[in-house]
């Protein structure tokens, strides 16, 4: 079995620790009790295919779950992962349409406690986020976990420290089965802002900027303000250029959201206004 001292001491990779929702209580008493943790060979496929599997799991704990919503708090280390079939996990279970469906079974060892919960700010879905051990022990809130790229983690850094809420890898639906993750959004009175960080490379070709202006053109059409910025502004201009860019958009759109309360815009040298939580609705998921 892994120990917690072993983990500390590799060189962290992506996708080491999955953070996995755990849709009713019934799932926490399994993954602590019978240790083991269930997840659709389809999902796999579709979303986690680069970074799997883990060699921890941590859990998010929905509406459901009460007092301890909307944050993650448990974790446990991977002890081996094979595929079952419904029947097979749930034997018990009337025969239904899903009674042969395909699943992972990921065995695991004891489960651990955070000393502080990870929670989230906004109120939104969430189902896997891939991230790495020391993200996982060090993270304050849900948006410190993600581990897209070096880029997003220096540009979410400077937000940070100005105190300028946004929610990482956002979801936005544009329609019945299609739809955006954003890299940065930022929610203010009069707007949505979308703050992308474009890598050099991806972003050059020419399909690619096609595809940026067929997503730009849909977010638009929702509200969404667009920012981008290229992978070298992010590293030699992120003062100069990149966070008064934000801000100037940020006060053009009426300032960060207030709830209500009188707009205020945003001063870089008086970083105190925050945003304030609502609920999301986000993409559907194939969980159970």
């Amino acid at each position: 079995m892994q120990t917690t001292l072993e983990a500390t001491s590799r060189a962290p990779r992506r996708g080491e620790v999955l953070v996995a929702i755990l849709p009713k209580p019934r799932d926490l008493d399994i993954a602590r009790e019978r240790r083991w943790y269930r997840i659709p060979v389809s999902s796999v496929n579709r979303f986690l295919r680069e970074r799997w599997p883990p060699d921890w799991l941590a859990f998010y704990q929905p509406k459901v779950f009460g007092r301890e919503a909307f944050g993650v708090r448990y974790y446990a280390p991977v002890i081996k992962v094979r595929q079952a079939f419904r029947h097979e996990l749930f034997p018990n279970e009337p025969i239904n349409e899903k009674t042969n469906k395909r699943y992972f079974k990921v065995m695991l060892g004891p489960m651990e406690q955070l000393p502080q919960p990870i929670l989230a700010r906004r109120l939104r879905r969430i189902v896997f986020i891939s991230t790495t051990w020391s993200k996982l022990m060090s993270a304050a809130e849900i948006n410190d976990l993600y581990d897209e790229s070096p880029l997003e983690d220096r540009l979410w850094a400077e937000l940070k420290r100005l105190e300028i809420q946004v929610e990482r890898q956002f979801f936005v639906p544009v329609g019945r089965r299609k739809g955006y993750f954003l890299d940065f959004a930022i929610f203010c009175n009069a707007g949505k802002l979308d703050v992308e960080t474009d890598g050099d490379a991806w972003h050059i070709g020419r399909s690619s900027a096609s595809e940026d202006n067929e997503r730009d053109n849909e977010l638009t059409s929702k509200g969404w303000d667009i920012l981008r910025f290229r992978g070298q502004r992010i590293r030699e201009e992120m003062a100069e250029y990149c966070v008064p860019k934000i801000t100037e958009t940020v006060n053009r759109l009426g300032g960060l959201e207030a709830n209500g309360l009188v707009p205020r815009p945003f001063d870089p040298e008086r970083p105190e206004v925050q945003q304030l939580t609502l609920f999301e609705r986000g993409p559907t998921y194939d969980l159970d």
